[in-house]
């Protein structure tokens, strides 16, 4: 699987960028900054790591800033995937000062989730360092987000799985139980089926068992997904796989298990953990003062 990094969707991006600050301004604005700060006050602000993280989102947080001023002057201080220890400064942007306030709380909010979501990437993908096994995310993204959240994942270090319903054949147990309604053989046939429909498409199947697996094996699909195995029974599904398909692990895995679960032979592990259940990273807004004097 070549690594590749999701270009940003700025039409959908700027969606949400214009649905957050909508219901952050309303129809009044910020009407504490419009209180207190002159109209013509001009201001340089910082965007601090205030924790060990992995950056990703500053293009999302510039994007913001411009669409209520333009004129903002935006400097990127680290770049995207770079680890930034604690009091990093990720970003400085200048000029008027009732902008910058009135952007800080929703470019924070886009900024923080997405380096959430790229630091955790960094941490399960190095819990499979002296493997070749990858860490991929799921589609238990938040809706809307997709997009953004497994931009995160690849800038983290870690790997896209399908993007959506759309790119790849997943045949999973939902679909195999409809279709064994049938009759025995319902992987065969789902595969058969899903091969005519879309022969430009890699198939993917989900097994419950070593049984199932070699039936998916005698099919030819491209990539099995080991759902919810032991540690022994991955290594034994790699042994009778030989290389003829790619394995997939999911289902019950944590990042303490992350390393056992890689050193089976696998060569995917995927983890709804990555997008689904991330912390947003604590990064802050502070105001530059002049020096005395100037």
């Amino acid at each position: 699987m070549e690594k590749i990094i999701p270009p940003i969707d700025w039409k959908r991006t700027d969606t949400l960028i214009a649905l957050a600050l909508e219901e952050d301004l309303g129809d009044a604005g910020d009407v504490t900054t419009n209180s207190v700060i002159p109209e013509d006050l001009e201001a340089e602000a910082v965007l601090l790591a205030k924790e060990d993280l992995v950056c990703a989102g500053l293009p999302v947080a510039e994007r913001l800033f411009h669409t209520l001023d333009p004129l903002l002057a935006w400097t990127s201080r680290v770049r995207e995937g770079e680890f930034c220890p604690k009091g990093t400064v990720l970003a400085s942007i200048r000029g008027n000062a009732r902008k910058l306030l009135t952007g800080e709380r929703t470019a924070l909010n886009f900024l923080q989730r997405l380096c959430g979501v790229a630091t955790a990437a960094r941490r399960y993908q190095d819990a499979a360092a002296g493997t070749s096994c990858r860490i991929l995310d799921t589609r238990k993204t938040t809706p809307g987000w997709r997009n953004l959240e497994k931009y995160a994942v690849a800038v983290g270090g870690a790997f896209n799985h399908r993007i959506g319903l759309y790119d790849r054949i997943m045949i999973k147990d939902n679909h195999r139980e409809l279709a064994g309604l049938d009759g025995p053989g319902g992987i065969a046939r789902s595969v058969e089926h899903a091969r005519t429909r879309h022969p430009d498409l890699e198939i993917e199947v989900e097994v419950d068992s070593l049984e199932e697996l070699t039936e998916a094996l005698e099919t030819g699909v491209e990539y099995i997904l080991l759902d919810n195995m032991t540690d022994e029974q991955m290594a034994e599904a790699v042994q009778r796989t030989a290389g003829r398909s790619r394995l997939e692990a999911s289902g019950g895995i944590t990042l303490s298990r992350i390393p056992s679960a890689a050193a089976t032979g696998v060569d995917f592990i995927s983890a709804g953990a990555l997008t689904h259940s991330v912390k947003s990273c604590d990064i802050s807004m502070d105001i530059v003062l002049p020096k005395k004097g100037e």
